[in-house]
């Protein structure tokens, strides 16, 4: 049973940072990407980048390059996604998901990911 458990989310100022993190567990993550999510109120869910478990490749959506930072740590089992530099529109439930097997292709679209963590809200305040 693949689970995938976010935390660190919050409220935080503009300009502020988060980080948020997805422990994975249930099997080996090797030949798997994962990704972080976003979906605010109203909205679709969007891609915010995405990470090569194996590789460490990794690929952002255009808003999040140069403030956000997707990272992983194979001994823990854990995704991370770093966010610099905040804004009001940033605010959205933000998920975690897995993608198997990885491949050359960047998935972007939720359809192509397999498993879903529950999310963790982040509001960021003007």
């Amino acid at each position: 049973q693949v689970q995938l458990v976010e935390s660190g989310g919050g409220l935080v100022q503009a300009g502020g940072s988060l980080r948020l993190s997805c422990a994975a567990s249930g099997r080996a993550f090797r030949d798997y990407a994962m990704a972080w999510f976003r979906q605010a109120p109203g909205k679709e869910r969007e891609f915010v980048a995405r990470i090569s478990w194996s590789t460490g490749r990794t690929y952002y959506a255009d808003f999040a390059k140069g403030r956000f930072t997707i990272s992983r740590d194979n001994g823990k089992s854990t995704v991370y996604l770093h966010m610099n530099s905040l804004k009001p529109e940033d605010t959205a439930v933000y998920y975690c998901a897995a993608d198997w097997p990885d491949t050359i292709v960047i998935q972007t679209g939720p359809g192509a990911y397999d498993y879903w963590g529950q999310g963790t809200q982040v509001t960021v305040s003007s």
